[in-house]
C-alpha cells in the first residue's frame, strides 16, 4: 500500500539529488542510480515518479526557473526606481540559492543539453526571455539602447555562471560586482 503524500516529498528529494549529483559530476553523466541513491530510494521509485533521467532534469531544472523567479520577484518587491530594479534582478542573479555550486553546474548543463534537447532548450528560452524582459524593463528609463544594454548584461550574467563553473572558485559577490560595474559603465557610456 502506498504511503499518501510521499510523491511531494519524494519527487523534491529526487530533484534536489540531482541538482546535487550534476554538481558533484559538474554534468549530466549521472545515471538515476546514482540520483536515487542520493534521495535515499530506489532506481524503480525514481523511475516510477520520473520515467528516466531526462525528465528528472527537466523537473530540476523546472524547480531552479522557480527559485530564480522567486528570487527576482523579492528582490523587484523592495525596488522603487528603475536603478533599483536593475540592481535587483543583478542581485537576484547571484543569490545564494542562485549561484551554488552545484545550480550553476545545473545551468551549464541545460546549456549544453539546449542544442539536443527541444524541451530543455524551451526551458533555457523561457529563462532567457524573462531576464532580458525583466533587465529591459529596469533599463527603459535609464538607457538609449535598453535592449542592446539588456543584452549585454544577460550575456555577462551566463559568462560569469560558465566561468564560474569551470573555476569552481568565482564567489557570487565578485560576480555581482562585475555585473554592476558593467551595468554602471553602460549607464554612463549611453546617456
Amino acid at each position: 500500500m502506498p504511503k499518501l503524500g510521499m510523491e511531494p516529498i519524494r519527487r523534491t528529494a529526487l530533484v534536489d539529488a540531482t541538482i546535487a549529483e550534476i554538481g558533484v559530476r559538474g554534468s549530466l553523466d549521472v545515471t538515476v542510480g546514482q540520483i536515487a541513491r542520493r534521495a535515499g530510494m530506489s532506481t524503480a521509485l525514481a523511475h516510477h515518479y520520473f520515467g528516466g533521467k531526462d525528465q528528472i532534469f527537466l523537473a530540476a531544472m523546472r524547480q531552479i526557473l522557480r527559485d530564480f523567479g522567486a528570487e527576482v520577484r523579492q528582490s523587484l518587491e523592495k525596488a522603487t526606481t528603475p536603478y533599483d530594479r536593475a540592481m535587483a534582478v543583478i542581485d537576484a542573479s547571484f543569490a545564494p540559492a542562485c549561484f551554488a555550486p552545484a545550480t550553476v553546474s545545473a545551468w551549464m548543463t541545460l546549456y549544453a543539453q539546449a542544442r539536443t534537447h527541444p524541451e530543455t532548450l524551451r526551458l533555457l528560452r523561457i529563462y532567457q526571455h524573462r531576464l532580458r524582459s525583466n533587465l529591459i524593463h529596469a533599463l527603459r528609463p535609464l538607457s538609449k539602447s535598453p535592449e542592446s544594454h539588456a543584452e549585454i548584461l544577460a550575456a555577462l550574467i551566463d559568462g560569469l555562471y560558465l566561468r564560474a563553473a569551470l573555476a569552481r572558485s568565482q564567489s557570487a559577490g565578485a560576480a555581482r560586482s562585475a555585473v554592476r560595474a558593467a551595468f554602471r559603465t553602460l549607464m554612463e557610456a549611453g546617456q
